[in-house]
């Protein structure tokens, strides 16, 4: 919220250019929404440096750039911090500004601080905002501890206040398509934020920050046009901006449908469903027969699908939570179940066993569903062996039948694992296969 906030003040006099670290949707969403621009994650897991600072380069062309981290300064998953928001900030040349929790706490604030200023000295901590302040001899008594002891300024306090609690469930945050009136929601969280922060001290922070080298020319692709349809509304939306930019790029006319009021499919040669929560509309879902009936008939017709974790649950027959069952679309012969806890989370790493892949390609991915899907048949073919993670049975993952491939496993377009540019062709591929029978 305190990234949100800052995006919605500053852009109220300049053009924003948000990043998330890390495999997120929602909070991108949140970001985007708050700059009226798109949010790109820059993530070590699926990314190299080079292409890292390739794409943040070609992304940051506006007046100021904002990279929210994930959880802490110095986390990641390797011990080193080699991906660590401590290791992209180094990479980029970013200020960093700490946001600190300071409930239940006073003076113990400045042995944090120097803590996180001795454990790596080529991190620029440029600027500290304290949150969730108690009152006024709260914050009084933090800025002394931190004036006496460190040379960290502070440049904001933001005390606890009820407009900045976005609600949560399984996944994490609401999303903003579904959160009422949300330019009136993102415009408060904006006021209170940018009231509680020096603006004018924060812009000479990330002023500071040195030249970005010259982004590298983007390669269009030399192929015809192909039309490929992608469900976005409430129960559908989790989709990276590069990888739908990376799918013009390759070639796609983006089209897109609403999976709850659409009565068929656009006309389209492929069809990419992201994650989302289809089980918080699973009821809307059902009740668009006509829809699921027409998606159904165009899988099994051979139309080129690929589905991704709430995509692969809308495909399966049906859906099941809270004890309440739905029908789905039944292009994937197995029943996608919710469960209390998450079935698979992280970091996930595949290999293709063919497909738009070459048999042996180790693709790099991530998960997290709260699903699983139950009584496939024993002869379904799966796209992926997992090696790392759960995917649908903790050793496969990717539902592939028809020309359809529908998984658990998030997948970000890359250098190393360019599936835009895959699916774009497969679907070339099976336009030039159909136009010659």
């Amino acid at each position: 919220m305190v990234s949100t906030g800052l995006a919605a003040a500053l852009s109220q006099q300049q053009d924003v250019r948000s990043f998330k670290k890390g495999p997120d949707y929602i909070d991108p969403m949140w970001l985007a929404a708050a700059s009226s621009s798109p949010c790109y994650n820059l993530d070590y897991n699926t990314m190299g440096p080079e292409e890292l600072l390739a794409l943040f380069s070609s992304r940051a062309t506006g007046d100021i750039a904002l990279i929210e981290a994930n959880k802490g300064l110095y986390d990641g998953v390797d011990v080193a911090g080699s991906d660590s928001n401590a290791a992209l900030a180094k990479l980029l040349k970013a200020p960093v500004v700490l946001v600190i929790d300071t409930v239940g706490m006073t003076r113990g604030i400045a042995p944090l601080l120097l803590g996180y200023q001795a454990f790596d000295t080529g991190v620029n901590i440029a600027g500290l905002i304290l949150n969730k302040v108690g009152g006024a001899r709260h914050e009084g008594k933090l800025r002394a501890a931190v004036k006496a002891y460190t040379d960290i300024p502070v440049i904001g306090a933001i005390g606890k206040n009820p407009a900045l609690e976005i609600g949560e469930r399984h996944l994490g945050l609401t999303t903003p398509a579904e959160t009422g009136g949300l330019s009136a929601v993102i415009s408060k969280i904006g006021e209170i934020v940018g009231s509680s922060v020096d603006l004018d001290h924060l812009q000479r922070i990330a002023a500071s920050a040195p030249a970005l080298p010259r982004p590298p020319t983007p390669k269009l692709a030399a192929g015809g046009q192909v039309r490929i349809g992608i469900a976005r509304d409430t129960a559908f939306g989790f989709y990276y901006a590069d990888d739908l930019e990376a799918l013009e790029a390759a070639g796609a006319k983006l089209v897109f449908f609403n999976t709850l009021s659409d009565p068929i499919l656009p006309e389209i040669d492929g069809l990419f469903i992201g994650g989302g929560f289809p089980e918080a509309r699973m009821m809307a879902l059902e009740a668009n027969a006509a829809l699921r009936a027409d998606i159904k008939a165009k899988i099994e017709a051979g139309l080129p699908t690929y589905a991704e974790c709430g995509g692969l649950m809308y495909l399966c027959k049906s859906l099941s939570w809270k004890g309440e069952t739905r029908q789905m679309v039944g292009a994937v012969k197995g029943d996608a179940v919710m469960n209390a806890r998450p079935q698979g989370r992280g970091y996930t790493r595949l290999k293709a066993r063919g497909g738009i892949w070459e048999a042996g390609t180790e693709i790099l991915a991530h998960e997290f569903h709260y699903a699983r899907v139950d009584n496939l048949p024993a002869d379904t073919r799966y796209a992926y062996e997992v090696l790392r993670g759960h995917g649908i049975d903790g050793k496969n993952d990717g539902v592939s039948s028809h020309n359809m491939l529908a998984g658990f496993c998030h997948l970000r377009n890359s250098d190393k694992t360019p599936w835009a540019m895959r699916f774009v062709d497969f679907v070339r591929f099976v336009d030039f296969v159909r136009a010659k029978a």
